[in-house]
């Protein structure tokens, strides 16, 4: 599976620049490649976020999550998210969890990776959890 240069491009602007508070990526088969399929403004919620992931179709996202410590730093960790929901096509699932390493060793950087088949996986509680 290659992965488009886009892909790369955005994530180090996402990455270095914060241009972005994250990147959902999509596999089109016929060309078997990683694509960017949307970007959120770097003042989206992780409401906007998690709206981005399709119900019924599998992605890849990295999510950068800021927050404040008990010591009253801030700080961000970055999230690698696999996006595999239940009702999605087992072609897909498959395709997906076989590219999932590959694809993720072209990011240098991300701190947190969560695999998830519905939302309850990737709440928000879930997130602050996983960043301390």
């Amino acid at each position: 599976m290659a992965v488009n240069d886009d892909c790369k491009l955005k994530f180090l602007e996402l990455k270095a620049k914060r241009r972005y508070r994250f990147i959902v990526f999509k596999i089109e088969e016929k060309i078997q490649q990683v694509m960017v399929d949307k970007v959120g403004d770097p003042g989206d919620s992780y409401e906007d976020f998690t709206a981005c992931l399709p119900a019924n179709e599998c992605r890849y996202a990295v999510f950068d999550y800021d927050f404040t410590t008990e010591e009253n730093c801030q700080k961000s960790k970055m999230f690698f998210i696999a996006w595999s929901p239940d009702t999605s096509k087992v072609r897909s699932k498959m395709l997906y969890a076989s590219s999932k390493d590959r694809f993720k060793r072209e990011f240098d950087g991300i701190q947190v990776e969560l695999q998830a088949t519905d939302a309850s996986e990737i709440s928000l509680d879930i997130i602050k959890a996983r960043a301390f």
